[in-house]
């Protein structure tokens, strides 16, 4: 398996390779008439699928025979009235085996995000029961992302919401929150509250926000934290893997570096994901032994592209990249710590893909100890495959921005071990309840807690870590569940 690892390997192995000339295993393109088919994209969705989807062989309807018959393969795609629905039927077990593929209306959109800029009110937030079986329900702030209309407004993270736009929450009406998420809708409104021994005290505060496009530096916050002991910990609160903030990461690693940190925490509990480069970064920030000649990860691709997969090492420099997604032609030099034994990670339902790779991928290097709830469970990942001949951006068809996001890999660590696909147990379970959240880096913050108590020794079994902390009921809605590309791992479009 050949390695991953210098600029011009990544992006001829993990970009241009992916989505390039057809294979000796591919079946051959066909001469189409094209006016027998009704819209042709489905033609390329169909294509695209058979070639890179990593299930194609359990798909009947992917067949290499399946055009063969060029009258019975027109009626196929003639059969299917838009792109999505047809991509949509040829996932596997959809919502069990493949929960991630999707389909891509613009692509344009789906690249700016990946470089974390979006049309977002600058917030994240949950749901919860007041208590564990009462109808009202109350939402909170799980965190705010600088500089965006939630951060000009004063929200911060543990706010407490009692109305989304004029409705008073109840478990029978609570689904309004999804205004948050209409296209149609350009505006929302929450009314604050307090609690008081469970009761809900509105602050006479409302607070009104209006979509706009936001830049967000998924580095969040970091501190260093002095125990009792004189022990120096390094805490980072990391939101996601944007390849646009890779100088950004390796600075607070600097920083960690030059305090002379013996012990990290590093916060997961929001991050879904993102660039697998950019986790390979991470972790060779993370990991004192880290060598060009060890392997992070290894992908595996279908039978069709075997070829092209290869394995990640650990890196010693950083491609550094604008905020437009091009390469800046610098590198820098990764500021590794090499003080660290051992990882502390916070996770949640919404740790996933490439945050789980990070996990997988420095196990078999250094204990990890994972504190909070179970994470999502995502060991495979993604590639953009465009309407051209070659699945390449360059080239594509300007008359749509219609792309595809199939899964086409699956991810392996050093010892080929990739079975967390019901997610990673923590060793320390807490949960975060609405009553509960306090600001990042607050020492009492429940989650942080445990991990500090555990690095000053405090913690000796994970049984006692365990918090049964119901002021109220556990959260019912998230709104990091219905974020666009929120829970991905991907190779760097093109």
């Amino acid at each position: 398996m050949k390695k991953i690892n210098t600029f011009l390997a990544f992006f001829l192995a993990l970009t241009f390779a992916f989505v390039s000339c057809t294979k000796d295993d591919d079946p051959p393109r066909r001469i189409l008439d094209k006016t027998k088919i009704d819209n042709p994209i489905n033609h390329f969705v169909w294509q695209a699928m058979n070639s890179w989807y990593n299930w194609q062989p359990n798909v009947s309807n992917l067949a290499d025979s399946k055009d063969d018959n060029l009258e019975s393969y027109y009626d196929y795609l003639n059969s299917y009235g838009t792109p999505e629905s047809l991509f949509e039927t040829l996932l596997y077990d959809k919502g069990n085996t493949d929960r991630f593929s999707w389909f891509i209306e613009d692509f344009n959109k789906q690249g700016a995000s990946f470089r974390g800029v979006n049309d977002t009110y600058g917030f994240e937030f949950g749901v919860a029961r007041l208590c564990g079986d009462c109808s009202e329900i109350i939402g909170f702030v799980t965190y705010v992302v600088p500089n965006s209309p939630a951060a000009d407004a004063g929200i911060q993270r543990g706010d407490l919401f009692y109305k989304f736009d004029g409705v008073e929450l109840n478990i029978d009406n609570y689904g309004v929150v999804n205004n948050y998420y209409d296209d149609e809708i350009t505006s929302i409104s929450m009314e604050f509250n307090t609690l008081e021994n469970g009761t809900i005290v509105p602050n006479n505060v409302e607070k009104t926000l209006t979509i706009r496009e936001v830049v967000e530096n998924p580095v969040l916050y970091s501190d260093i934290i002095t125990n009792n002991v004189g022990t120096k910990i390094g805490y980072l609160v990391y939101n996601g893997f944007k390849y646009t903030f890779h100088e950004e990461l390796n600075n607070v690693f600097a920083d960690f570096k030059g305090a002379g940190i013996t012990e990290l925490v590093l916060d997961l509990r929001y991050n879904g994901g993102g660039s697998v480069l950019t986790s390979a970064y991470l972790a060779s920030m993370i990991y004192g032994g880290a060598s060009e000649n060890e392997v992070f990860a290894k992908l595996i691709y279908n039978s069709k592209h075997s070829g092209e997969g290869g394995y990640y090492s650990f890196f010693n420099k950083a491609y550094i990249y604008d905020k437009d997604g091009e390469y800046s032609g610098n590198e820098a030099t990764i500021n590794r710590l090499n003080s660290l034994t051992k990882l502390y990670v916070i996770t949640s339902k919404s740790t996933a893909s490439a945050s789980e790779m990070i996990i997988n991928g420095l196990t078999p290097y250094m204990s990890v100890i994972k504190v909070g709830t179970t994470t999502y469970g995502k060991n495979v990942g993604s590639i953009t495959l465009y309407d051209s001949s070659d699945f390449k951006k360059e080239g594509a068809n300007t008359t749509h921005t219609n792309a595809l996001q199939p899964i086409v890999f699956q991810i392996y660590n050093k010892f080929d071990e990739s079975d967390y696909t019901l997610g990673f147990t923590p060793d320390y379970e807490v949960v975060e309840f609405a009553s509960q959240i306090k600001p990042f880096g607050d020492v009492e913050e429940p989650l942080l807690k445990t991990a500090l108590d555990h690095i000053s020794g405090i913690i000796s079994k994970p049984s006692l870590a365990k918090k049964n902390m119901f002021e109220t009921g556990p959260s019912l809605f998230n709104s990091l569940d219905k974020k666009k590309y929120a829970k991905e791992m991907y190779i760097i479009p093109e």
